[in-house]
């Protein structure tokens, strides 16, 4: 599969955005005291969570990214996909375990579902 295969969900950039902001406001406080340092890490962790957290999908497997590390689940292993009372996205796997989709909400499902390559289909009816 080429890059061009793969769905990407990502959170909202205005996170982004705030943690620069962030990063600027808290400029005065950290070069104020050297041992204030540390105050710069959180809102360069948001802005590494920011960047990086999300889900990819194309027809092979789901990449579920997070701040450090990344979980592979091929789509063998999915029983459903559906969405939790707070509309996240969410993938139930043959042994039963929940993962919730991070950046995907339940209007992205389609789009999800299309990465596969297959169709929708209504279980309903």
């Amino acid at each position: 599969m080429s890059r061009a295969d793969t769905v990407h969900f990502r959170h909202n950039q205005a996170i982004l955005v705030a943690a620069i902001v962030a990063f600027i406001g808290a400029l005065p406080l950290a070069t104020a005291r050297w041992w204030l340092l540390w105050v710069l890490l959180v809102p360069l962790a948001v802005i590494a969570w920011s960047w990086r957290a999300g889900t990819d999908a194309d027809a092979r497997e789901l990449r579920l990214r997070a701040l450090v590390g990344q979980r592979r689940v091929p789509w063998d292993r999915v029983a459903e996909l559906t969405a939790d009372a707070r509309g996240r996205g969410v993938v139930r796997l043959d042994d039963g375990e929940l993962l919730v989709l991070p950046a995907v909400r339940a209007a992205d499902l389609p789009r999800l579902i299309a990465a596969t390559g297959q169709e929708l289909t209504d279980s309903a009816g």
